[in-house]
């Protein structure tokens, strides 16, 4: 699919707000080109892990800690459940809609009210549409088995993780389909960061690039496009490297560490591919109080001219660029939050009249 958003403006999946209606009012506000529906952290159910998990057989909460139980006497008969859905979806006996796999009434509450209020009050402005779902390396880093070992290492809970992550991504491809512009859907893999860790060691690239593809092939069966936000830095090259088509990371404090794949981000934009810029600081509030539109505009586009070449400059960078925050909101105060909505827009406003 031909994407050119251009350096519009999107959000990076939460928000603080208890109030549906608000937090909905600033992301067509802030966003009106490409809305993305927000996670409300203030709601148990809307937050990353737990929003995307509980269709799975086994899971239960210990003191906070999410487990997969396979030596529960109900496991194998749940496991066997899952795959059955499995199947009945991906061989089109059954219908996505009314699966497991879809958001239930209660985690997929604000999903819903989104989709309600982009029907009755479609901006004109509007290019696309941003869904958000969680990173299958950070689902299987999230939750442990009953040895409290990462179900990473599980190959069989491991595979129905993905499997899962995969259809709910689909499910929210297909229902934002409906509006007749693009498709985006965000993994969220904020576990990323700590790739080639002393924690991940024994994890290899092409076991990233597995489950990532996996998820983003049937968001590509959908029409939608694939986009990764990892909110510090990692090795860049298992995204230049998968199926992906967005590239998010936080511009603000980890460009320098981006610039060092220089060629591949050259490569990446000319394949038609696009990539968001975190450049408005979310992590530490005097960040964000101490910045101006004029200052991170300036920031951006000081960053941009040493990635450039004779083949890249800033209008075909622009073309290729979408603006966001470095991360989400939802632990911020709530002024502070639509602080940064606020922010991220005029900076892509600003950036745009810069470029020209």
């Amino acid at each position: 699919m031909d994407f050119l958003p251009e350096g519009a403006a999107t959000l990076i999946g939460s928000l603080p707000h208890q109030d549906r209606d608000l937090a909905l009012e600033l992301v067509f506000k802030f966003c009106p080109e490409i809305p993305s529906w927000p996670q409300l952290v203030k709601y148990r159910e809307e937050q990353m892990i737990p929003q995307f998990c509980q269709n799975l057989p086994g899971l239960k909460e210990i003191d906070g800690t999410l487990i997969i139980d396979s030596e529960t006497p109900d496991f194998e008969a749940g496991f066997l459940s899952f795959f059955e859905d499995y199947l009945m979806v991906t061989e089109g006996g059954s219908s996505l809609a009314e699966s497991r796999f879809a958001l239930s009434e209660k985690s997929g509450r604000t999903f819903r009210a989104f989709v309600e209020k982009l029907k009755q009050e479609r901006p004109d402005s509007l290019v696309a549409v941003k869904g958000q779902i969680t990173g299958p390396f950070t689902m299987l880093t999230s939750i442990v088995d009953q040895q409290k070992r990462y179900v990473l290492y599980d190959d069989r809970i491991s595979d129905m993780v993905v499997k899962s992550l995969s259809l709910q991504a689909r499910w929210q491809a297909e229902v934002l389909s409906g509006f007749g512009v693009p498709v985006i859907i965000f993994l969220d893999e904020p576990a990323l960061s700590g790739f080639g860790s002393s924690a991940f060691i024994s994890v290899s690239a092409e076991r990233i690039h597995e489950i990532i593809n996996e998820v983003a092939e049937q968001i590509h069966q959908a029409n939608g496009l694939v986009g990764t936000h990892v909110c510090a830095n990692t090795d860049w090259n298992l995204i230049f490297d998968s199926e992906v088509d967005v590239l998010n990371f936080d511009a603000y404090a980890y460009f320098d560490r981006f610039a060092l794949y220089r060629e591949r981000f050259h490569s990446f934009i000319k394949d038609g591919k696009t990539v968001a810029w975190g450049i408005v600081p979310t992590m530490n509030p005097a960040d964000i109080e101490k910045e101006s539109v004029e200052s991170l505009t300036r920031r951006w586009m000081n960053e941009i001219e040493n990635m450039m070449n004779s083949g890249v400059d800033f209008p075909s960078v622009l073309e290729h660029s979408i603006i966001t925050p470095s991360c989400g909101c939802g632990s911020l105060p709530e002024n502070l939050a639509e602080k940064v909505l606020e922010l991220n827009l005029q900076v892509s406003k600003k950036i745009r009249e810069e470029v020209g």
